[in-house]
C-alpha cells in the first residue's frame, strides 16, 4: 500500500511524456499507415483486376471471318452464317456474336481514324465468342471452321493473359516493395524519437542507471511509450486513409466487374472493398505498435551498453 502511493501506477519516473512528444511520432507514423493502406490496396486491386480480366481473356476468341458474303458452296448461307452456326452448334461455345458495324468502326478508330468506315478495305467480318471451358482444344474448331469458310481465323487471347498476369504481379512486386519501404522508414522514424528522447532525458537515465536499475527496465519504459503513440498514429493513418480507398474502390468499380463479385478471389464487401483488405487495416495499428516495441527496445539497449 505504501509503495503505490509513494509510486502509483503509470508514474512517469523517466520523464518521457516530454521526452518522446506525443504530437510529432504519432503524426510521422500515422503517414506511414496511411501509405501502408493505399500499399495494400494497390496489391490487392492489382491482384483482383487481374483474375477478373484474366477469367474474362481466357474464355473469349476472336474470330475472323474474311469476305463474309455469299457463299457459291453453299446457296443461300454466307460464309458467316455458316460460321455462326457451326460455332451456335458446338457444346464449348456459350455465346457467338458478330460484332456491328459501329462496333468495327470503334475498334478501327485508333489506327484508321474516324473516316476507317468509308475505306475502300475488304474488312472481314468479327465474331466475338465466349467458352464454357477456357481449356477446351481450340485445333478441332479451328480446322472445323476453315472447312466450313476457308481464310477463317481464329484468335485466342493467351497472349493477352500472359501479358495481364505479368503485368499483375509486376504491381504486386511494387506494391510490397513500397510496404518494406514504409516500414523501414517506420523504423527510422521510431528510432531518431527514441535517440531524441534519450538525449533529453540523458541524465535521469544515467541517475536511474546508476542507482541499479536494469537495462530492461529502462528499455521497457521507453518501449511502452513508443508502442502506445506508434499503435495511436497508425489507426488515425488507417482511418485516414479509408475515406480514400472507397473514393478508389468506387471508380475502379466498372472496370472489375463487381456485378459478379462471387467469381474474384478476394469477396468484396458491402462497401465494395475486399474482404481482405478490411481486415489488414486493422492489423496496421498492431504492426506499428510491434515495430515502436521493438525498435525502442533494440534503440535504447544499444545505447546502455556504452555506458560506462
Amino acid at each position: 500500500m505504501a509503495r503505490s502511493k509513494l509510486r502509483p501506477a503509470g508514474f512517469d519516473d523517466l520523464g518521457l511524456q516530454r521526452a518522446l512528444s506525443d504530437r510529432l511520432l504519432p503524426f510521422l507514423v500515422a503517414a506511414m499507415a496511411f501509405l501502408a493502406a493505399l500499399g495494400l490496396a494497390g496489391a490487392f486491386a492489382a491482384a483482383g483486376l487481374a483474375h477478373h480480366w484474366q477469367q474474362g481473356a481466357e474464355a473469349a476468341l476472336t474470330i475472323q471471318v474474311p469476305d463474309p458474303g455469299a457463299d457459291s458452296a453453299a446457296p443461300g448461307l454466307s460464309r458467316l452464317e455458316r460460321v455462326l452456326a457451326l460455332l451456335r452448334a458446338d457444346p464449348v461455345v456459350t455465346d457467338a456474336r458478330p460484332l456491328t458495324p459501329g462496333e468495327l468502326d470503334a475498334l478501327l478508330r485508333p489506327w484508321l481514324g474516324t473516316d476507317a468506315g468509308r475505306l475502300a478495305l475488304p474488312l472481314p467480318a468479327v465474331i466475338a465468342v465466349h467458352l464454357a471451358d477456357p481449356a477446351a482444344p481450340l485445333a478441332s474448331l479451328s480446322s472445323t471452321l476453315g472447312a466450313a469458310a476457308p481464310g477463317t481465323l481464329v484468335e485466342s487471347h493467351g497472349v493477352w493473359v500472359r501479358r495481364l498476369a505479368a503485368l499483375a504481379r509486376s504491381l504486386q512486386a511494387c506494391a510490397a516493395v513500397a510496404l518494406l519501404v514504409v516500414a523501414a522508414v517506420a523504423v527510422a522514424v521510431v528510432a531518431v524519437a527514441t535517440h531524441a528522447g534519450i538525449a533529453a532525458r540523458r541524465e535521469a537515465i544515467e541517475i536511474v542507471h546508476g542507482l541499479g536499475a536494469a537495462d530492461g527496465y529502462i528499455a521497457a519504459r521507453f518501449a511502452g511509450r513508443a508502442t502506445r503513440l506508434a499503435a495511436i498514429g497508425a489507426a488515425a493513418g488507417a482511418l485516414a486513409a479509408l475515406p480514400v480507398l472507397l473514393t478508389l474502390a468506387g471508380l475502379a468499380a466498372p472496370f472489375g466487374g463487381l456485378a459478379a463479385p462471387e467469381t474474384e478471389p478476394s469477396v468484396l464487401a458491402p462497401a465494395g472493398l475486399p474482404i481482405l483488405l478490411w481486415l489488414a487495416l486493422p492489423l496496421l495499428p498492431l504492426i506499428a505498435a510491434a515495430i515502436g516495441y521493438l525498435t525502442a527496445q533494440v534503440t535504447v539497449r544499444s545505447w546502455l551498453r556504452r555506458l560506462p
